[in-house]
């Protein structure tokens, strides 16, 4: 049973037998107590005062006398204008060591056959270029979440959808068409990703300039950029892809190929991965096939020019497009299709989208048509909107080739972090193959940890230098942290010190055992408040601030050297523990941990 529910029935007791009155549950509201009082948990005496009918002073002294001289937990109390904070006995927290000495997945909840399932989409990349800076923080993101809410008990099923087909896809097309002489991965020294990005770049160049003569023709620039040959050629091409044109298709899956090959490495790098991908091409089909049926049964309205639209007037919104005038498809077609794919693959509790903040509106429409379209877990899909990523240069163009690539990043990150580790000494004593692993943990930790401790809604600036600092609230900082815990083991070891786990005979603690007592003791809560807040930086900042606590304590406290066995032994089992969360909470965010640094 956990602190907070002792307590809550404790309270109850007082109240019951000080005032002969049952209190409602949310009358009870206890709290972390601020660090500038003395206390370890706060119970706010307002609620009660009704019950109490005395001041805020008197029935906070009533109700602390009360714990305190019912023994055990609560040693002593202070009264702050109504805030009884109370002192949590040391015994209480040594016997918690004892008990999450042996629990292997301490703060992680267990599946059940009622475990709820949740599918979370992310990645959603285009085959027309490489994954960029942006997607970075969305594939961190969405691999964050799906270990979070595997931590909290979930069936997690990790999905992707491709956006293979569209406008965007065939100007790369084209582009390779005209300009490529027939180059390949393979002939090239590009990975394919970036091979058919660049080809992007290369359409959006060439079709400026065909803008830019036929403006100094005399077109108005507007009527220029839809009535540009490449344009137009790239809109055929289109035309001929959802008309099952043979050569536009055996093109289309060649350079489409390329792309999947370079994405699965950078997914690997990153480390991330999925349990089902979804292509557009297909969910598109399915998509068109309902807005159809909707069309049919007047959920939707078709205009002069034969597009289809929804309505959504009525719901303090606009008109919505869903099928162009020519009959092609656009990006809600599609959803509504996968949509209604995973549904039948699956079935899950609840659908989660990590996409950035800019499709905010597109996710609330498509929840509205699927409800029109009468699909009863309509309201069930959530979107995990996050917010932009930026460089300290400022943001980034895809179509002008701008974007900061993920693969080039990680190379940087990591050479980065080998520059460092080299000025400062670390990592000595290691052999060449163990030192380049170290630096590949290192970066990405660095990179990882930056990301996403910065909360999701939140837009933000990434400096690689800044983030891989060694000090500071940093991924390399916490993994020396860790770094230097299995150290202390190692040295443990050679001294042929081994702590007698779990028999742990101390009665009191000093001041940083028992902070540090007390944040291992919120890792259940953070594991769940990350999980009902969908945000993995609601863990990264708890490890971070452990991390703090546990270096202070290291330094005002001797561990090996400590010539009490008692004390040293739980010390050492005090810091394996500190270590094991600070393990699990970084496997959160899908951080390796180095043993050495």
């Amino acid at each position: 049973m956990n602190l907070t529910t002792v307590l809550t029935e404790n309270v109850f007791e007082a109240i019951n037998v000080l005032y002969k009155a049952k209190p409602a549950e949310s009358q009870v509201q206890l709290q972390k107590t601020r660090k500038e009082f003395e206390g370890d948990v706060t119970l706010v005496v307002f609620p009660l005062l009704k019950i109490s009918k005395k001041s805020p002073d008197q029935t906070a002294n009533e109700i602390g006398d009360f714990l305190v001289e019912r023994g055990g937990l609560v040693t002593k109390y202070n009264s702050v204008k109504g805030f009884l904070n109370l002192v949590i006995s040391d015994s209480y927290y040594i016997n918690f060591l004892k008990e999450i000495q042996n629990i292997e997945n301490f703060g992680f909840k267990a599946k059940t056959e009622n475990s709820p399932v949740v599918m979370v989409e992310y990645s959603s990349p285009n085959t027309n270029k490489p994954l960029h800076l942006g997607h970075i923080r969305n594939n961190l993101l969405g691999n964050s979440l799906c270990r979070i809410l595997d931590a909290n008990g979930s069936k997690v099923i990790k999905t992707n959808i491709v956006n293979d087909r569209g406008i965007h896809i065939c100007k790369s097309m084209i582009a390779w068409q005209k300009w490529g002489k027939g180059e390949t991965p393979e002939t090239c020294p590009r990975k394919g990703d970036h091979l058919v990005g660049d080809y992007y770049v290369i359409f959006d160049a060439e079709y400026k300039k065909q803008i830019k003569r036929l403006v100094v023709k005399g077109m108005p620039e507007e009527q220029a950029a839809k009535e540009a040959p490449l344009l137009k050629e790239a809109q055929e091409m289109l035309r001929k892809w959802e008309n099952n044109d043979p050569e536009v298709h055996e093109l289309w899956r060649t350079m489409n190929q390329w792309v999947y090959d370079g994405f699965d490495v950078t997914y690997k790098r990153l480390g991330v991965d999925f349990d089902k991908i979804y292509y557009e091409s297909d969910t598109y089909l399915v998509g068109r096939d309902t807005v159809l049926k909707g069309l049919k049964n007047n959920i939707f309205i078709q205009k002069e020019d034969n597009s289809v639209w929804a309505d959504l007037t009525a719901d303090g919104l606009d008109q919505k497009i869903l099928l162009r005038s020519d009959g092609t498809s656009v990006y809600m077609t599609q959803d509504i299709g996968t949509a209604q794919l995973r549904q039948n693959d699956y079935n899950p509790d609840k659908m989660v989208y990590v996409v950035g903040n800019e499709q905010n509106y597109h996710f609330k429409v498509l929840s509205i048509i699927l409800d029109k379209l009468g699909f009863s877990w309509a309201k069930d899909l959530y979107h995990m909107s996050y917010g932009m990523v930026e460089l300290p240069e400022g943001k980034m163009k895809s179509r002008e080739g701008t974007v900061v690539d993920a693969d080039d990043l990680m190379d940087e990150m990591i050479a980065t972090a080998r520059n460092m580790a080299i000025e400062l000494g670390k990592l000595e004593g290691l052999s060449p193959e163990e030192k380049e692993e170290n630096y590949r943990i290192i970066g990405m930790g660095a990179l990882k940890y930056f990301i996403l401790k910065v909360d999701p809604v939140k837009n933000m600036t990434f400096d690689p230098k800044e983030s891989i600092d060694f000090n500071g609230n940093t991924g390399p900082f916490i993994q020396y942290t860790y770094a230097r815990i299995r150290s202390v083991f190692r040295k443990a070891e050679e001294l042929g010190i081994a702590a007698a786990t779990g028999i742990i005979s101390l009665d009191s603690l000093f001041d940083k055992e028992k902070s540090l007592l007390k944040l291992l003791h919120e890792y259940p809560a953070i594991v769940n408040e990350a999980g009902e807040n969908n945000s993995p930086a609601i863990i990264a900042n708890y490890i971070y601030e452990l991390v703090k606590e546990y270096n202070q304590f290291y330094h005002e406290h001797s561990i090996l050297k400590e010539e009490d066995s008692m004390k040293r032994d739980f010390r050492l089992v005090l810091s394996e523990n500190v270590g094991k969360v600070i393990k699990s909470g970084m496997n959160l965010l899908g951080i390796d941990m180095p043993e050495r640094m």
